[in-house]
């Protein structure tokens, strides 16, 4: 196993051997600096605080989760090292949702701030320093999910596995410059949760059985069906293993936006089958179905009823499962 002596040596080694034009450019759009002035919580000083080197970043990714396999590799305890690497990953995905909690408390606060002005130096402060602190969360929440979906396609490549989260207002009538800035950040912030929540785009539909391992042959269709429709939107039933959760991981890889339509369980024996009748309402243009269940005969009958081209996948058409190693590709 490699050792390092500081981080640039890690960093130069890890650009020697993995980091493309694609993932530099990832944690180079991911590690921003909003402004020179950072702001971690509502009672700490501002300071003056640099987001990490991206490539020092990705180096200490690759060199965390690689090392915890090659320790491993070829030992009794080889078969523990993709839980024990699941659970890095599943710490980056953990720590960024506690991150964006926070900027969400912030960004309220800063709703409040808002709406009740008050032309006070205080007030002008408070309201500065709240802002500041929303945009330094923001940041960090969006470098810790660049980490995570790193981390998590190192996982895919050493164990052959996709990674899946389980196993988640003053007497003039003029506004001060502060209060502008304010409103047109909570603004910004809005309509980009608003494109989380409601993202634009032809519509791909997604189903598949609970039992599935063959995530190459999804991966090689979706990545087609991505070339021809470069702004589509991925929309799975939701399972939390198998199929869907390949399919998951692969809107991950490839930054797809992923829209996961969960069963209304209050209908009981019939959920599955009206998520489908919803999926289908939304007019996809094309449909991928992995054989399991009753659930997805019925999404294939659908998507054939509503004229939607589909892409129909076997379970024995699946390669042959791989034995439980560590493998890099």
């Amino acid at each position: 196993m490699t050792k390092y002596s500081n981080f640039d040596d890690m960093g130069r080694a890890f650009n020697e051997r993995r980091v493309d034009t694609e993932t530099r450019q990832t944690y180079e759009g991911s590690f921003i600096e909003a402004s020179e002035m950072a702001k971690l919580s509502i009672v700490g000083e501002a300071e003056k605080l640099e987001m990490p080197d991206p490539d020092q970043a990705a180096a200490a990714v690759e060199q965390m989760l690689s090392t915890m396999f090659d320790v491993f590799r070829d030992t009794r305890m080889e078969e523990f090292a993709a839980d024990l690497a699941w659970g890095f990953v599943n710490s980056f995905h953990m720590v960024a949702k506690r991150i964006e909690g926070r900027e969400d408390d912030a960004a309220k606060k800063l709703g409040d701030l808002v709406r009740s002005y008050d032309p006070s130096e205080i007030y002008a402060v408070e309201l500065e320093e709240t802002q500041l602190l929303c945009q330094t969360l923001e940041g960090c929440a969006e470098a810790m999910r660049c980490m995570r979906d790193h981390a998590g396609e190192v996982y895919r490549i050493e164990t052959g596995r996709p990674f899946s989260t389980v196993r988640g207002s003053r007497v003039s009538s003029k506004l001060t410059a502060s209060m502008i800035d304010g409103a047109d950040y909570l603004a910004a912030r809005a309509a980009k949760k608003r494109e989380e929540h409601n993202p634009t785009g032809p519509v791909v539909a997604f189903s598949g059985g609970m039992e599935w391992h063959d995530h190459e042959q999804l991966f090689e269709r979706l990545d087609q069906i991505k070339r021809r429709i470069p702004s589509m939107v991925l929309m799975t039933t939701a399972m939390n293993k198998g199929a869907d959760a390949i399919a998951a991981a692969w809107a991950s890889s490839r930054d797809v936006k992923l829209v996961r339509m969960m069963l209304e369980r209050r209908h009981g024996n019939k959920a599955g089958f009206l998520r489908n009748d919803r999926i289908a309402s939304l007019r996809p243009v094309e449909a991928v179905v992995c054989e399991g269940s009753g659930v997805q005969i019925d999404f294939a009958r659908k998507m054939r009823t509503a004229g939607v081209p589909l892409h129909v996948f076997r379970r024995n058409e699946q390669a042959p499962m791989q034995p439980a190693r560590s493998r890099r590709a």
